[in-house]
């Protein structure tokens, strides 16, 4: 789909379809009002009916209204006026976007990022109102012999502003909304492919893939290179596997050399069965997904290099299977991590943090300004917040509020949970350093408390992503977040250093 910024006066212009907004209690929108006063009252007996009530997210399609020029006039429905907000916005515009892929219009007018959203400006609400058309005609179709039969394709969509002054700002938030949406989907595309066909080899392939396009910095270490660092830790993850683990370090330096970069650590669990700690078999293959966090770097880093941002960025993504076999970890083994710590492997299950931990070391080398990791790293973290916003915990006070701030604006929510010293000590082990793993009671804490032990040396905050990195049910699938939340994060340090 193609996307353009113009003002446009409602109804004037031929084509396919003309979107406008309807509050609750039928009140229109200004666009709303442009059409039904060309139209002379056509949109308000249609409301005096009773065929739209202005529910948030609902439609109402309308061919041949009488004076408009379009062929077809769709209002949506936005909700309370005074309730209107944020939230509210993106979803009227998901709304729009997909009951317009329901009709035969080849192209569009949107009137909706005229709307008021509190104190967003044009180019945000262009940025998020692009973001959404994109990731809303999204589907994952690469693996069906037979791709379901689709509508014909929107090819063309005109955002539309007041006035021509809008354009420079709108149009900023074009490029900045599409670039997220292709980081979105890239990751999207990366989580819903099968364990079979995205192994860690394929990441790296992946990763170097988008390299090349970008003219990035890339190495991956082999097996014997991460043995060489002394990364036990992440190695013994990977003993039961045939499929060879990778670690692969991306590099994006857009920013001035004197700046130190921003740290993105993804967890890479490309199949995860539990191990020697076996998962039950119910859902087992939604574990194909434990390499979100690796997908969401590398979404990432597709989008902040298609908006060229000026920033400095690494990612790091320790890649390997997680599974049962005759050179499997076994509970009660103990392995020396990178940072010549010692853990006693009480449950293999508890993964994630294993492979988190010498990643985490080896960003030492960096010198970084901050260290973010995002992991799909505990069921207790689904229990705790479930499927709405990710859990936040950080060793620096200014950094969990930025990262809080940035997924606010990117409608990416975290919440900060707790990080106390009281919590380090469930880890205790009588033979090792610690264990892995501290009982039942706060796991999304404790397995935080763990990595924490390996992030000394900077500031840095952990994204437990397991709720919110996909979905289960009828609509099963990657989400592709957090990659909203860490873009906006950098373009909120980008524009803050200019």
């Amino acid at each position: 789909m193609e996307f353009s910024i113009k003002p446009l006066v409602p109804g004037r212009n031929a084509g396919g379809c003309s979107v406008v907004g309807i509050y609750a209690g039928k009140a229109m929108s200004d666009a709303a009002t442009a059409l039904d006063r060309t139209s002379k009252g056509y949109l308000k007996r249609v409301l005096q009916r009773g065929d739209m009530e202005g529910r948030i997210g609902t439609t109402l399609l309308l061919h041949d209204v009488p004076g408009i020029a379009s062929a077809r006039v769709l209002l949506v429905g936005l909700g309370a006026q005074a309730e209107f907000g944020e939230k509210q916005f993106r979803r009227c515009v998901t709304a729009a976007v997909g009951a317009l892929a329901n009709t035969g219009a080849a192209d569009a007018e949107i009137h909706l990022a005229e709307l008021a959203v509190g104190r967003r400006d044009i180019e945000w609400k262009v940025m998020q109102a692009a973001c959404a058309a994109r990731t809303t005609i999204y589907r994952f179709e690469q693996m069906k012999s037979k791709p379901e039969k689709a509508a014909p394709a929107l090819s063309k969509a005109v955002l539309s502003v007041k006035t021509q002054g809008d354009i420079k700002r709108a149009a900023r938030g074009l490029a900045r909304g599409l670039a997220l949406a292709h980081g979105v989907n890239f990751a999207r595309d990366l989580g819903n492919l099968p364990g079979n066909v995205c192994t860690p080899t394929y990441l790296a392939d992946e990763a170097r893939k988008l390299a090349k396009h970008y003219r990035l910095k890339i190495q991956v270490l082999e097996r014997a290179d991460m043995k060489k660092l002394g990364m036990n830790t992440l190695l013994s993850v990977a003993a039961g596997s045939s499929e060879p683990p990778k670690l692969i370090v991306i590099e994006y330096s857009a920013g001035p050399k004197s700046r130190k970069p921003v740290v993105l650590v993804g967890k890479g669990v490309t199949f995860d069965t539990g191990g020697i700690s076996i998962k039950p078999a119910p859902e087992m293959d939604e574990m194909k997904f434990d390499m979100s966090g690796a997908g969401s770097v590398l979404g990432t880093i597709k989008a902040i290099a298609e908006m060229k941002l000026p920033v400095n960025m690494v990612g790091i993504i320790p890649a390997t299977e997680n599974m049962p076999g005759g050179r499997a970890t076994k509970p009660g083994d103990i392995v020396t991590s990178m940072s010549g710590q010692t853990v006693e492997i009480l449950n293999t299950d508890a993964e994630g943090r294993l492979i988190l931990c010498d990643a985490l070391t080896y960003a030492e080398r960096y010198q970084p300004a901050a260290v973010i990791d995002i992991a799909t790293l505990t069921g207790a973290c689904v229990i705790a917040l479930g499927h709405v916003v990710s859990g936040l915990f950080a060793n620096n006070d200014p950094l969990a509020r930025e990262v809080l701030a940035a997924g606010e604006v990117a409608g990416d929510r975290a919440w900060h949970l707790p990080l106390h010293d009281e919590y380090q000590e469930q880890l205790h082990s009588n033979f090792a350093d610690f264990a892995n793993i501290g009982g039942r009671p706060a796991g999304a804490v404790t397995a935080a408390c763990f990595l924490s032990r390996f992030t000394k040396k900077y500031h840095w905050a952990h994204l437990d992503v397991a709720g919110t990195a996909w979905k289960s049910g009828k609509e099963k699938g990657s989400t592709g977040r957090p990659v909203p939340l860490l873009t906006q994060f950098l373009i909120n340090r980008a524009d803050k250093k200019r």
